[in-house]
């Protein structure tokens, strides 16, 4: 049985970058994601960040789509 002692080298983390997530909401909002991809996001994302993301996408999404609408109409 080994044991880690305080001289070994840190894992490297799985941890997303804010890169990577935006990444991975922009290509779930297209529908659109590679093998690859969806492997790093599952062992390295938490599912409530992406939860927490794709809302807000969606929320700007909406709200960018009213403002455009609200602007076409006026003109």
């Amino acid at each position: 049985m080994t044991t880690k002692s305080k001289n070994d080298a840190p894992e490297p983390s799985n941890k997303l970058s804010w890169l990577h997530l935006l990444q991975s909401v922009f290509a779930a909002a297209l529908g659109v994601q590679s093998a690859k991809n969806r492997e790093r996001d599952f062992k390295g994302g938490s599912p409530g960040v992406f939860i927490i993301a794709g809302l807000a996408f969606a929320a700007l999404f909406v709200g960018s789509l009213v403002l455009l609408v609200q602007w076409v109409v006026a003109h």
